[in-house]
């Protein structure tokens, strides 16, 4: 194909330019005028500087014109080459591709902040004044501290095999974005499809303008075709020869109508209710029925006031526990990516962005908040310290073996706690120490569950926890004495005065000991057998012999009390 095509030599480097405006590196003004009078085919003629002109010179075909354009400083020496053969088939435009939103379904920046809030809280401050130096200082100091697992995260799959596929037929793939260069620069090692990376780095931001002008200056006007989702990416679709739209932003779609090519779109799915569902994990608010507890064992069920107070402490519980379960989430990011279940949790696949947890954590709290004003004063000190030692056990304490487990197990108890202030009676030592043991037993139980899935992978330690594949023999024995202790609180329980006072057939009461040793020895042999939900409370809700225990010991107690 013939056409009339340009190679410049700047500062001692070989640039090969092509007149459709696919040029590299620099000095696009002083062309312009070239490219109107000479339009090109958008072909590259490969030369070098020592060699080009006797090599073009005697090439067939082609015929050398010397051009005195030397006001350019830094150009050494610049000629024109007339092609009347072909010599090169055309070839497409560079694919640049956008990180954020775009390549990953997740914003790198909001993530690694929340990796670097978890590890040291106090951090926080320094953000501000990081940010108050620029975006760019503020994603370098971050970047410094945190590292990210490029293979777990959550990539856009339907774009990505696309990308891969451009790959294969050998289509040149450049990475621009706006994260940090040592962040996008694991994310290229692991996908190994990108020729190039562009990033943020030595003080400037790679975003918007900066992001355009960078692009401008290696490719020039529509010498490449950018795939992007935000409405910052409507600045540079412009200037790309076509556009991809990947999964995106509001608005955006409707404002790329009719300003530019869009050669396709990778449509957002849209976020199902049950995404917001999965991530305030309702079916974890039985455990709040704990807060019946005291009322039941009062034997005041039947006073409907306090059954009212039961049961809006009993909703107050459920979102403040469901707003510790989103923050756990969010801080948790990095480890739940590891896990065989939870990595297909909402905020760690990616189905929800972390925005969407910074308005759901503080709207749960309100409604709970709101809740407790309608109740006494007792409770809202408890469920202050419920929500504080959430907040203690999400940031630090599950990172400690032993701490985490003895932490869920209060918890627990203070479910109890608050169901016995919210009816106005005296906590009793009986309920507290059957407690304690009995939700120790059952927290150590989570996490042998978990480690056995971390043994079956082949895996030595459970990330982010503490432990390592070698504690299980140490955790059973715990869990299963923990257990036990339980079993012989209710046994000495059964010959207290309170039995006597409430039951009018107490030696009754000596049977829930026996269902109680079944119980748990029962729950720790699934758990060894490796057959247990990462949740004992969720697989007892679902497992057909707890039930029918359950439905026993209920029995039991009322016949004990008629």
């Amino acid at each position: 194909m013939s056409g009339i095509y340009f190679c410049v030599h700047v500062q001692g480097r070989y640039s090969g330019l092509a007149t459709d405006g696919r040029a590299s590196p620099l000095k696009w003004a002083a062309f312009e005028s070239m490219q109107r009078s000479q339009p090109g085919r958008g072909f590259t003629v490969p030369c070098r500087e020592s060699t080009c002109p006797s090599m073009h010179a005697g090439a067939s075909g082609i015929t050398q014109t010397a051009n005195p354009y030397t006001d350019a400083t830094p150009i050494r020496w610049f000629h024109m080459l007339h092609v009347k053969e072909p010599l090169l088939q055309p070839v497409a435009p560079v694919l640049v591709v956008d990180l954020d939103g775009t390549l990953i379904k997740i914003d790198l920046l909001v993530e690694t902040t929340l990796v670097l809030l978890k590890r040291n809280p106090l951090s926080l401050p320094l953000l501000a004044v990081w940010l108050a130096r620029g975006k760019a200082h503020l994603k370098e100091q971050i970047a410094r501290r945190v590292d990210i697992d490029a293979a777990s995260l959550p990539y856009n799959g339907e774009f990505l095999t696309f990308l891969r596929r451009e790959h294969a037929t050998g289509r040149k793939i450049w990475l621009a974005t706006a994260s940090h260069r040592k962040l996008a620069d694991q994310v290229a090692a692991h996908l190994g499809i990108f020729e190039r990376v562009l990033a943020t780095e030595s003080g400037r931001n790679l975003s918007g303008k900066a992001k355009l002008d960078a692009l401008m200056c290696d490719l020039g006007p529509r010498g490449f075709d950018y795939a992007g989702n935000a409405l910052a990416d409507l600045r540079i679709w412009p200037q790309a020869r076509r556009a991809l739209l990947v999964r995106p932003d509001r608005g955006v779609e409707a404002a790329a109508a009719g300003r530019f090519t869009v050669e396709r779109v990778f449509s957002r799915e849209k976020t199902p209710w049950s995404s917001y569902l999965r991530a305030i994990r309702p079916h974890q608010w039985v455990k709040n029925l704990l807060l019946f507890v005291p009322l039941l064992l009062g034997h005041r069920a039947t006073e409907l006031a306090l059954l009212l107070d039961c049961a809006i402490a009993f909703l107050a519980f459920c979102m403040t526990a469901s707003s510790a379960y989103v923050l756990n989430d969010l801080l948790d990011l990095t480890a739940d990516r590891q896990h065989p279940r939870k990595r297909h949790r909402p905020f760690a696949s990616g189905d929800l962005a972390p925005s969407t947890g910074f308005w759901l954590v503080p709207s749960l709290l309100l409604a709970a908040g709101a809740l407790t004003v309608l109740l006494p004063r007792a409770f809202g000190v408890v469920l202050v310290i419920y929500l504080a030692g959430t907040l203690a056990y999400s940031f630090k304490l599950k990172d400690h073996a032993m701490l985490d487990v003895v932490t869920l197990a209060g918890l627990y108890t203070l479910r109890i706690i608050a169901g016995t202030v919210t009816i106005s009676a005296a906590l009793t030592f009986w309920l507290l120490a059957f407690s304690v043991f009995m939700f120790l037993s059952l927290a150590l139980v989570k996490r042998y569950s978990e480690l056995r899935v971390m043994q079956r992978e082949g895996k030595q330690e459970a990330r982010g926890r503490g432990y390592q594949v070698g504690d299980l023999t140490i955790l059973s024995s715990a869990g299963i004495a923990s257990g036990y202790l339980a079993a012989l609180v209710l046994a000495l329980y059964v010959n207290s005065p309170e039995v006597l006072r409430l039951y009018r057939t107490p030696e009754a009461i000596w049977l829930l000991c026996c269902l109680l040793l079944y119980w748990i020895s029962r729950m720790w042999m699934i758990t060894h057998r490796g057959d247990m939900h990462d949740d004992p409370i969720v697989f007892a809700l679902t497992d057909g012999p707890s039930l029918v225990i359950g439905a026993l010991a209920g029995a039991i107690v009322i016949g004990a009390a008629l």
